[in-house]
């Protein structure tokens, strides 16, 4: 009991320490909320501007809107926990920090556990921001939503991007000058093959096959249902389980990879600061 609970102090740890840093680079989160919140209001007007121009008798302006909207926060959502997780290593160099972080005798599924919880919590409460101003500025009526259900297809597909995330923090620790641009392809395959802004299906056959094994098609398919149709929560299992199983997979396959990675990188002395 004594260990498990060093470990859990540990893991809060991880979690007060990046939300300190939010604390001290308070300016930049609100530069990048307002980014993210224009950026999100862009999108979500591309609805509207369809029906435009393609005449309100053709096309749906509202629920053109309402799938571009929930497409944008879905994949904020996932993306932030993403970011968060692959800038594990660039942050370490940034503060100075990560030599003393990964030789300290701690887990470090210990040292991911914190910094995956903050990603969850920190991405849910910014995506919540932006979700609030979107309905507002727009007059969505949510009143007919499965808001829960919604809910429970993001923390299930937070477990698939962990495990993701956790894999791409590999490339800061073995590329320290471009590993952390490097991710951006990661992130940027998977927008192009997830449907985040389009239906899947009018993708060509081959980004059709890498949807399938993309895991923020189930989110995208089953929080669009849950929000747009009011599909009731027991009805989305076939989109959550998908998600759980890549979850399961990833994650455990992601502690792998950056074992060997953690271990090649203090053979090699990459394991220094900077910035």
């Amino acid at each position: 009991m004594t260990t498990l609970a060093h470990e859990f102090r540990a893991t809060y740890a991880f979690v007060e320490r990046n939300a300190n840093l939010i604390k001290r680079y308070w300016s930049w989160e609100l530069v990048w909320m307002a980014y993210s919140i224009a950026n999100s209001l862009s999108v979500s007007y591309i609805g509207l501007g369809m029906e435009k121009i393609g005449g309100s008798e053709n096309v749906d302006g509202r629920y053109l809107v309402l799938y571009l909207v929930v497409g944008t926060l879905v994949w904020r959502y996932l993306s932030m926990i993403f970011y968060w997780i692959t800038d594990v290593i660039g942050m370490e160099r940034w503060e100075g920090t990560i030599e003393y972080t990964l030789m300290a005798p701690i887990h470090r599924i210990t040292h991911m556990a914190g910094q995956t919880l903050f990603a969850v919590v920190y991405s849910m409460f910014f995506t919540g921001i932006i979700l609030a101003v979107t309905v507002a500025m727009f007059d969505i009526d949510l009143s007919q939503a499965n808001l829960w259900g919604g809910v429970l297809m993001l923390i299930a597909g937070s477990l698939s991007f962990i495990g993701v995330g956790i894999m791409g923090s590999v490339l800061p620790m073995l590329f320290p000058e471009r590993g952390s641009q490097m991710t951006h392809v990661i992130i940027a395959v998977l927008l192009l093959v997830s449907g985040v802004y389009y239906p899947v299906d009018v993708l060509p056959s081959l980004l059709q096959k890498l949807a399938v094994v993309s895991p923020a098609t189930y989110v995208l398919d089953g929080t669009r249902r849950a929000l747009l149709e009011g599909l009731a929560t027991r009805h989305l299992w076939p989109y959550i389980w998908p998600t759980l199983l890549m979850g399961l997979v990833a994650i455990p396959v992601g502690l792998w990879v950056f074992e060997q990675a953690e271990r090649y990188a203090k053979r090699t002395g990459k394991l220094h600061r900077n910035g």
